[in-house]
């Protein structure tokens, strides 16, 4: 599965890459050399290119091993030495996920300020991170999540997300990729005649891609900004009810088997029905393409993106940007080093063993060298009439039972089954939506 959207399901796998045995407390004092724990999540992009960016790192820093702890449910593996008191150095893993270990630990204030980063020289480079990152990647909620100038997520790679589908059957079939919401429904409609359902998501999670778009595309960037920083009654709004109408609208238009599928377990075969010609268009992200790399498809399948159809003719239209992260624990041990070894994970070294899996950085120049599908995602970044959106909700202070990303998202299951209603659901936003406003002030 992905970056930061969606639990990946798995069984935890640990892979320790020493050089030689560390001490007890991890500060590598039998061999003379810092043990530098890293930990990350076994993602979407795979986990060979962590394990050639490890290797490439201890050989120009012979005096660092680096224990690299990976695994498709990484939170399930440090969660519990955290509690303990023992707690990786570096960690790459972003918001989004079902467990929320990053979104619990930026509510608890416990990352480490991670703005003198972007100050620092690349290790065997001249440029410092700050200079090679891409303009506008660092800054917003998701970097800087307390809205201040201080930076605590460094962003490791980013992705346009979107309406995912096959260009082979939109060409077989004559069809035109929807340009309006009004043109989305009359292909639904046409689409369900010869039994293909228009829309599916892997998991409700995935949704994160779809809604933030869409609240950008009917109500602009300011009302984007209102609801993700909980202005007051902001889900009462015309705006807010429109977002809710189209949704509900389009989950009405849903592949039978999206909530049976949309869990941990099964959520790719929820992905293999755009592979089959068993619907048409699902959210998701770049990751995609490696995720289901071997799996079986139609003839004449090709991958393509899409951003969300305009809220209105001619509008503008927003892409959510997926950006993945790297952060280091207030707690860890080894902060310095961490903060050297994130500055060297933008170097040009490790950003093609990156790439060469698919996993691109937000690096000045980088998507301009991608060949093949990835080339033709990135270029959605090239159209005018695309803006992109990275971010997501503010942090507040925890508020017992209150979970605003799963009452946003994961209540699309319910009004797919019929469990709860649009009305219902506007409600229970806005009701989350006052409590944390509440605890922000």
């Amino acid at each position: 599965m992905r970056r930061s959207l969606v639990l990946a399901g798995a069984a935890v796998t640990v892979l320790g890459l020493l050089a030689g045995c560390s001490s007890g407390d991890g500060s590598g004092a039998d061999s003379g050399r810092t043990t530098l724990k890293v930990a990350a999540l076994e993602g979407g992009y795979g986990r060979d290119m962590y394990t050639r960016v490890v290797k490439a790192y201890e050989t120009s820093h012979p005096d660092i091993d680096v224990q690299l702890q990976i695994s498709k449910s990484i939170e399930d593996e440090i969660t519990p030495n955290m509690k303990a008191g023992r707690y990786p150095d570096v960690v790459v893993l972003g918001q989004g996920r079902k467990a929320a270990l990053t979104e619990t630990l930026v509510k608890d204030k416990a990352l480490e300020d991670l703005t003198p980063v972007l100050k620092e020289k690349i290790p065997g480079e001249d440029r410092t991170v700050g200079d090679k990152l891409t303009k506008g990647i660092v800054g917003n909620l998701n970097t800087n999540p307390y809205g201040t100038d201080q930076t605590y997520l460094m962003p490791m790679y980013y992705a346009p997300t979107g309406l995912f589908h096959n260009k082979g059957l939109f060409e077989q079939k004559g069809w035109k990729v929807p340009a309006t919401w009004d043109e989305m429904f009359a292909l639904g409609d046409t689409a369900k005649k010869q039994g293909i359902p228009l829309f599916t998501y892997p998991t409700a999670g995935y949704l994160d891609s779809f809604f933030f778009a869409l609240l950008a595309d009917i109500g602009g960037e300011q009302f984007y900004t209102d609801v993700m920083t909980y202005k007051k009654d902001v889900w009462k709004t015309a705006n807010a009810r429109k977002a809710l109408d189209i949704t509900t609208r389009l989950l009405g238009y849903a592949a039978p088997t999206t909530v049976g599928y949309a869990n941990e377990q099964d959520f790719t075969k929820n992905q293999q029905l755009i592979l089959d010609d068993k619907a048409l268009f699902m959210p998701n992200g770049t990751w995609i393409v490696g995720e289901m790399a071997d799996a079986p498809r139609a003839k004449g399948f090709q991958w393509a993106l899409t951003p969300l159809p305009a809220a209105t003719a001619g509008g503008k239209r927003y892409i959510t940007t997926s950006a993945e992260s790297a952060w280091v624990p207030s707690a860890a041990q080894h902060k310095d080093a961490a903060k050297e070894f994130i500055a060297y994970l933008y170097s040009d070294e490790a950003a093609k063993i990156f790439a060469e899996s698919h996993a691109i950085q937000p690096v000045e120049g980088i998507a301009s060298s991608l060949t093949g599908e990835n080339a033709g995602f990135y270029k959605v970044y090239e159209d005018p009439s695309v803006s992109a959106l990275v971010g997501g909700f503010a942090s507040t202070a925890p508020v017992e039972g209150v979970d605003i990303k799963a009452t946003l998202f994961d209540t699309a299951n319910s009004i797919i089954s019929g469990d709860t209603t649009e009305d219902k659901w506007q409600s229970a936003l806005n009701d989350a939506s006052e409590k944390l406003r509440q605890a922000g002030d």
